[in-house]
């Protein structure tokens, strides 16, 4: 299998360590091992005494418990813990296709989901979401998409990197599409339980059967990235069996202290996630002012959930903005050019605390530079 370089990873590979504040990052406010262990009582005192052997390759049954919750109908059974969800991504593609098998992808979209089916040797037709028209999916085109060899649909909701988020009878009606012509949808969920109305949030697609799975992580509405715990659920036995084989080839089990700080996190999700939105709607204050003072040079779709979004660049080239951006202000943002968009847009990340001062060396860049003019 070839796979192309990670653009989004090299980028930050070549920045992120030397700047000083991150203004583009897809996750939320972390927070230290104390913090999160001060949540539940006994916590703390459990942790130290933690068994430091290998735990189940599925992993352990009481985190699978406590992950079973966030879904409607899903038992312990049918979920399998990974280490972060990059690997649960790539052994999906890995025991869900074959080499000239077709996928519609939701795009601009995280370069693993398609990547990996790529190098398979899959053919790739991206399902594109357009600013135009709020960044929303059109379920005509979707038909269009369709191939005989087609396998499998890919969506990402709420997404990354605009925030989007499908109306409920959008998403019911891509699950029947997806029943009807036999195909699996893999659905990205890491940032469910960030959406900015509880009103607005998805039921989880595999809850709808098993034609599903659904993806999870503790990294993005929980902001406990260096945990690298994800998972899939699935009531699909096979192919949840294919891809529990597979994790046997790569990381076999998942760190046992990350699973114990996961299952308490888990536990009180509901606790983080709240914390975790009160930044990002206090930043998005912050942030509508900026777009409306720089209204000539700035323009943006205003997310429904998760901790980011995709404004666009009205002047100049947004690769040379954001480098110099970086240099002059130790302030990064990331171009859309990792996404594959060449239409001017970056990421802009919603989820810090101190976002604030990111944006306050933005604001002096931009007026030392004279953007406006």
């Amino acid at each position: 299998m070839l796979l192309s370089p990670f653009k989004l990873e090299r980028y930050f590979a070549k920045y992120e360590f030397n700047a000083e504040f991150l203004l583009c990052s897809s996750d939320c406010e972390s927070m230290s091992v104390a913090d999160l262990l001060a949540i539940e009582d006994g916590a703390a005192e459990r942790f130290q005494n933690h068994w430091l052997g290998y735990t189940e390759s599925q992993g352990s049954p009481t985190l699978r418990k406590e992950i079973s919750k966030i879904y409607s109908a899903v038992k312990p059974d049918d979920v399998l813990v990974f280490s972060g969800a990059n690997e649960a991504i790539y052994l999906f593609m890995l025991a869900a296709l074959k080499e000239n098998d077709h996928i519609i992808v939701h795009a601009p979209h995280y370069q693993a989901l398609s990547e990996v089916a790529k190098g398979i040797g899959c053919q790739i037709s991206p399902w594109r979401a357009r600013e135009e028209n709020g960044w929303a999916l059109d379920m005509d085109e979707l038909r269009h998409l369709m191939r005989p060899s087609t396998k499998a649909i890919v969506v990402n909701l709420p997404h990354n990197p605009t925030g989007y988020l499908m109306p409920r009878a959008d998403f019911d009606a891509l699950n029947e599409f997806v029943k009807e012509n036999n195909l699996l949808l893999f659905s990205d969920e890491v940032y469910r339980e960030s959406e900015y109305d509880v009103k607005d949030r998805l039921p989880a697609a595999v809850d709808y059967g098993p034609h599903a799975v659904s993806l999870g992580v503790t990294s993005k509405t929980y902001g406990l990235a260096g945990l690298r715990i994800g998972w899939i659920a699935t009531k699909n036995r096979e192919l949840f069996n294919k891809i529990a084989s597979l994790k046997d080839y790569t990381t076999i089990c998942n760190s046992a202290p990350s699973e114990f700080l996961a299952e308490v996190a888990m536990r009180h999700r509901a606790k983080l996630a709240s914390r975790n939105l009160e930044i990002i709607k206090n930043n998005l204050i912050i942030v509508d002012d900026l777009f409306t003072r720089y209204s000539s040079l700035f323009t943006w779709t205003r997310p429904k959930a998760g901790s980011m979004g995709f404004p666009k660049l009205l002047q100049g080239e947004v690769e040379s903005f954001c480098d110099d951006l970086v240099r002059k202000s130790g302030v990064l943002l990331l171009p859309g050019s990792v996404y594959d968009d060449a239409r001017n847009h970056f990421r802009l990340g919603l989820g810090r605390k101190n976002l604030p001062q990111a944006v306050e060396l933005l604001l002096q860049y931009l007026s030392k530079e004279r953007y406006w003019m």
